[in-house]
């Protein structure tokens, strides 16, 4: 959503943040991220942000918005470019997640954060990666994760219809081998699961599929859904004059801030 986060990004201030950009944490050009803070943060929960676009778009500049949204509830918050299809298919961008994880963790103290509060979160594309991070212990940061936020994600989504997705996924031979709903053991950090009910690119059942299947793992689990709320929507929901439609940021915030003082219940299913 270049074009809208262009747009929303001018009126967006960082009065108070203090922004790095163009941190590497890999040799790629697209292995870089930035990271808003609170200015004198110390000790707060770090947030690895990542975006949407169907595993083919995306720029961490884009989301400005929500970084200093989420700065501002008192995150450090990391902000990482991952390579994209054709340059990677599956799972590239996910080692790629893994890095910049990695990376967050080994700098969070540099940046006024926690080492032992480090969160993958996204929405859609971003999302799958997450959860990706949090359920399959191959990457190698399960273990490192404090908890994960999947927000309008895709986690159960086979058979792979989509003509212009079916490459990305192609290599691998065994296609449940891609779904993040594979991976539940039961032994997850805590995951947030946020979905919009009118979201028909990432259907809610996503979702209800991946908090059910946790559930039944004995995993721990919040599941919310937002009757008001389509794919964009849920993301856009961040924004000050859009924050009316749903508590997305709040809801984000709250499960960051929570999870480490006290592990929420194994399964909380409600609309907002």
């Amino acid at each position: 959503m270049p074009g809208l986060a262009e747009l929303v990004n001018v009126s967006t201030s960082l009065t108070g943040l203090t922004v790095e950009r163009d941190v590497q944490y890999g040799p790629s050009h697209r292995q870089c991220l930035d990271v808003y803070r609170p200015t004198g943060a110390h000790g707060l929960p770090v947030v690895v942000w990542f975006y949407g676009g169907s595993w083919k778009t995306g720029r961490r500049q884009d989301y400005r918005f929500v970084a200093a949204a989420l700065a501002r509830t008192g995150c450090v918050v990391v902000v990482p470019d991952y390579r994209l299809f054709p340059e990677v298919v599956f799972p590239g961008f996910i080692e790629d997640g893994a890095s910049a994880v990695s990376c967050a963790r080994q700098h969070a103290d540099t940046w006024g954060g926690d080492p032992a509060r480090v969160f993958a979160a996204g929405h859609s594309a971003g999302a799958y990666i997450a959860a990706m991070l949090a359920l399959d212990a191959r990457f190698g940061v399960r273990a490192l994760l404090a908890g994960a936020v999947g927000i309008g994600g895709p986690y159960d989504f086979l058979p792979i219809l989509d003509a212009d997705i079916q490459p990305i996924f192609a290599a691998e031979a065994a296609a449940r081998a891609t779904q993040p709903i594979s991976y539940v053991d039961g032994h997850n950090a805590p995951l947030l699961l946020l979905h919009g009910q009118l979201d028909r690119v990432c259907y809610p059942r996503n979702s209800i599929a991946l908090a059910t299947r946790i559930r039944a793992a004995g995993g721990l689990v919040m599941l919310k859904t937002y009757p008001l709320l389509a794919h964009i929507g849920i993301v856009t929901a961040f924004l000050p004059w859009l924050r009316w439609r749903a508590p997305v940021l709040r809801d984000v915030a709250d499960f960051v801030h929570r999870t480490w003082a006290a592990p929420p219940p194994r399964a909380i299913d409600r609309a907002a």
